[in-house]
């Protein structure tokens, strides 16, 4: 395990980055897997599921994105309160502008509630684009996240950046089940279920690349990129994860479930950074 560690401490910051969004893929993947064990999945237990999505999104916002852009800000002589700001802002607005021009539908909604542009296009395919938009923000956290701590920018740790990974891992097992359960309830086939559910994350790899890059090519805009992921998966919480949460007679259970994953990711994060 050393060694495996060592190794992985050894690679630029864009392999990490890689590395530890397929890590995340990959938990996708097997939360989708659960198709071929199980027939179903109470909807209690994908409402607490959710809001455990949504704990984990709020608390790494903060104590894995916007904190660090602070500290950055007040490092380099700047105001700490503005990079960060503006950074927030316009991640929010950015998921905005996807939410109003890609056609979606959220989990737990009907085919008549999709978003976006008016489209023929089948639920499944709606289904999944409403959570690949979800995961471009994961993606970008995680990899600015490492491709910062591999610049050895002052206030960005190897440690926060792992936790991160992590607390973004574990709530995309849920969210796999979340994707293709529904989907085999509504007569998909298990291979075409475990597909679809597995694909709404496959953008993470991609996401995290393009924001490791984009730290070693722009450093100075790191605070900027910290705090527009965070303000990206904001939007999405409130958006889309509480609402989907919130639809049913377990309302309960996904605030206790929103509360347990805040207190997985704080104390992650606090912890390993």
């Amino acid at each position: 395990m050393e060694a495996i560690q060592d190794w992985f401490l050894s690679q630029s910051g864009v392999i990490q980055a890689l590395l530890a969004t397929t890590f995340t893929w990959v938990l996708t993947a097997l939360g989708a897997a659960t198709v071929f064990f199980f027939k179903t999945a109470s909807r209690k237990w994908l409402d607490g599921m959710l809001g455990f999505t949504g704990g984990v999104m709020i608390a790494a916002s903060f104590w894995s994105l916007l904190a660090p852009a602070i500290e950055m800000s007040e490092d380099r002589g700047d105001s700490p309160w503005l990079a960060p700001a503006i950074g927030f802002g316009v991640g929010a607005l950015f998921l905005f502008a996807l939410d109003r021009f890609v056609p979606h539908l959220h989990i737990n909604f009907k085919k008549e509630e999709s978003e976006g542009p008016q489209t023929n296009w089948h639920r499944t395919t709606l289904l999944v684009l409403a959570i690949t938009l979800h995961n471009i923000p994961e993606g970008l956290a995680v990899g600015v996240a490492f491709g910062a701590a591999a610049a050895g920018v002052p206030g960005a740790e190897i440690g926060a950046a792992i936790a991160l990974a992590i607390g973004i891992g574990l709530q995309n097992f849920p969210e796999g089940i979340a994707v293709s359960m529904p989907l085999k309830r509504q007569g998909v086939s298990n291979r075409k279920s475990f597909w679809y559910g597995q694909l709404s994350a496959i953008v993470e790899p991609v996401a995290g690349v393009v924001g490791a890059l984009a730290v070693f090519y722009m450093e100075p805009i790191l605070p900027y990129a910290l705090a527009f992921a965070a303000g990206a998966m904001i939007f999405v919480v409130i958006e889309e994860v509480v609402p989907e949460s919130q639809r049913d007679k377990y309302t309960d259970i996904s605030t206790l479930g929103f509360i347990g994953g805040f207190l997985v990711m704080m104390i992650l994060d606090v912890s390993l950074g």
